[in-house]
């Protein structure tokens, strides 16, 4: 069983700070190493890769998946035209080529009906496509739109836009002031002032509703308003009984105070695997919540949202 003792603070009992701050600082590292160079690559993908290189890489840039099979000649015909139109896009895009006679796995979770099927994926998620030949100006089209999409994206949330290769060093190691608002955040949790803190994260948010650092701060405040007032004992006790799903939703939350955030994630998704109805969606919003206190790079997140997609479908 977890341990459910936690600090005051929620900066003393989950460290965000640092933990994006690390995040942080290898993204910088990555950003002109040769995964940089190679990130306009076209790959051969696996279920055994899939994670790494759809999912993950999606968080950075559109992956597009060629579901094809060596059987299928709109497979031989459309497959070419893609490496080519992806190919020539700078790296703003990755190729990810599925056999779907070797991975029918993935064909399965990705509900594809016929090859050649192609999707889009970003930030995770199938986010448009298409199931035909086309020639190679619909496909540059299509591309086209897309990227028009994803750039809307990074225009509405500003702080989720990779860093150019080779941009903080030209920039040297300076950092921008902080935020007043973030400061002043800060230090109404200091002091208690839970209020004043949800406050100062809203008006940023108003500002900029991309910002990691409030989105990650009010996700904070809410964790340590729901268990202000709770016995660890009586959850120890009340999680005794299967059925009490505010009991488990709250030990989660004890369990993301304490520091013990993979345990808290694989909790709520055990519970989602094993429930129904308006109990699984109470506690997949309780999770969507949970991620909320993290960086959108920590690798605990990434697990746990892959964990999630697999027991919802």
């Amino acid at each position: 069983m977890a341990d459910f003792s936690r600090p005051g603070s929620l900066y003393g009992a989950i460290d965000l700070g640092a933990r994006k701050q690390a995040l942080d600082a290898q993204a910088r590292r990555e950003a002109t190493g040769p995964q940089a160079a190679a990130s306009a690559a076209v790959v051969d993908v696996t279920e055994e890769t899939f994670s790494t290189d759809v999912i993950d890489r999606s968080m950075t840039l559109p992956v597009i998946l060629d579901l094809y099979s060596p059987r299928a000649p709109g497979s031989a015909q459309l497959s070419p035209v893609l490496e080519k139109v992806v190919g020539g896009m700078g790296g703003r895009a990755v190729l990810a080529k599925i056999n779907v006679d070797a991975s029918p796995q993935i064909a399965q979770a990705l509900r594809v009906q016929a090859v050649p099927t192609v999707l889009a994926i970003f930030q995770g998620q199938a986010v448009t496509g298409f199931q035909q030949v086309l020639p190679e100006q619909e496909v540059s089209r299509w591309l086209d739109e897309l990227m028009g999409a994803v750039e809307q994206f990074y225009q509405a949330n500003p702080d989720a836009r990779p860093p150019a290769a080779g941009q903080e060093e030209a920039e040297g190691p300076q950092e921008p002031p902080a935020d007043p608002d973030l400061v002043a955040a800060e230090q109404a949790i200091e002091q208690g002032d839970l209020d004043a803190a949800a406050a100062a994260y809203e008006r940023l948010l108003a500002r900029a509703p991309g910002n990691e650092d409030a989105k990650m701060g009010l996700a904070g405040v809410s964790l340590i308003r729901r268990t202000a007032d709770a016995d660890p004992a009586d959850v120890q006790r009340r999680l005794q009984d299967p059925a009490d799903l505010d009991a488990q939703l709250l030990a989660a939350d004890l369990e993301m105070l304490s520091g013990s955030v993979d345990e808290a994630f694989d909790r709520i998704i055990a519970v989602v695997k094993r429930t129904s109805g308006d109990d699984r969606d109470k506690a997949r919003r309780h999770l969507l919540g949970l991620f909320e206190a993290l960086p959108n790079e920590d690798p605990s997140l990434s697990r746990a949202r892959r964990a999630l997609s697999s027991a919802l479908f």
